[in-house]
C-alpha cells in the first residue's frame, strides 16, 4: 500500500525477526560476538532483555551465521524434563524412550557421534523465563554434562526477559550460575541509535529518494517509542501508514503522534 509511495520495496518494519533486517549497534554486535563465542566453546550463554528489544532476532542471526551444528530451537519452553529430554530426542532424529536414563544414554550416543563428524548441538531456548521449574532449568544444567575430557558436546542458549535473571539469581540456582559462561542483557536504543536503526531498516526496504521521516519525526519516534526496537516497528509502520493517507511525502512528528495515538505499546 505505502510501498511504492514511499519508493520502498519491502515492508522495512516487519514484525518477523528478518536477519536482514538487524541493526548491528554496538551492543548487538557484542551480544552477538559474545555468543557465538560460547557456541564455539560449548558453553551455556543467557542473553535478557525487555520485551520488542531484538532478542528473537539476535538468536535467528546466530543460527543464519553457524552451518556446521546441529541447532534445535525450542520456542515454548514450558516442558518437564521429560518432556525436554523428548523433545532434544525427536530433534536429533532418536526414537525417545520411557525411561529418563534410556533417554540420555541415547542422547550422548548422539552427541559423540556427531562430535566425531566435526559437528556440535546448539540448544536455543527462547522465552526461557517461561521454562515451569526448577526440575526443568536442572535438566538442563545436567546436559552440560555431556562432554569429553576437553570439550563440551553441547552449547545451551537461554534467552528471556528480565525475569529470568531474576529467577536464576535465587540460591536455588547456584549450581546452574556457575556454568554460564556468558551473562548479556539489550538495553534500548539511544537517541542517535534510534535515528540509526530507522534509517537502516528504510535503506535495506529500498528507500533510495532521500530521508523518509523528518528529522522531528525521528526524535518524536524515539521517545515515544523508549528506543524499543519493536515499538519502533510498529509505530514506524503505523506513521507511514498515516503518512501515505495524508500523501505526506516525508513523514512529519504530528504524523507519528498522530500514529502513536492509534497504537497500544
Amino acid at each position: 500500500m505505502y510501498k511504492a509511495f514511499y519508493g520502498l520495496n519491502a515492508r522495512p518494519f516487519g514484525k518477523t525477526p528478518d536477519p536482514r533486517f538487524l541493526f548491528m549497534a554496538p551492543q548487538y554486535e557484542e551480544a552477538l560476538a559474545r555468543l557465538q563465542y560460547a557456541v564455539e566453546e560449548r558453553e551455556i550463554a543467557v542473553l535478557t532483555g525487555e520485551i520488542g528489544s531484538g532478542k528473537t532476532t539476535l538468536s535467528r542471526a546466530l543460527m543464519d551465521r553457524n552451518e556446521r551444528d546441529q541447532i534445535i530451537l525450542i520456542v515454548n519452553p514450558r516442558l518437564t524434563p521429560n518432556q525436554l529430554l523428548r523433545e532434544l530426542a525427536l530433534r536429533l532424529d532418536l526414537t525417545p524412550g520411557h525411561y529418563r536414563a534410556d533417554m540420555v544414554d541415547a542422547l550422548s550416543d548422539r552427541l559423540l557421534q556427531l562430535h566425531e563428524e566435526g559437528r556440535g548441538v546448539v540448544l536455543i531456548v527462547d522465552e526461557a523465563q517461561l521454562i515451569p521449574g526448577k526440575p526443568t532449568f536442572d535438566e538442563i544444567r545436567l546436559l552440560s554434562n555431556f562432554q569429553l575430557d576437553d570439550t563440551n558436546l553441547i552449547a545451551i542458549v537461554l534467552i528471556g526477559q528480565p525475569e529470568l535473571r531474576k529467577r536464576m539469581a535465587h540460591p536455588a540456582y547456584a549450581a546452574l550460575r556457575q556454568r554460564v559462561g556468558m551473562w548479556y542483557h539489550l538495553s534500548a536504543l539511544g537517541p542517535e541509535e534510534t535515528a540509526d536503526y530507522v534509517a537502516f531498516r528504510l535503506q535495506v526496504a529500498g528507500a533510495g529518494n532521500g530521508p523518509v521521516f523528518a528529522p522531528a519525526a525521528i526524535d518524536a519516534i524515539h521517545r515515544l517509542s523508549r528506543g524499543v526496537p519493536r515499538v519502533i516497528n510498529n509505530l514506524c509502520t503505523n506513521a507511514l501508514l498515516v503518512g501515505f493517507g495524508k500523501e505526506e511525502r516525508k513523514v512529519s512528528a504530528a504524523t507519528v503522534e498522530e500514529a502513536a495515538r492509534e497504537i497500544v505499546t
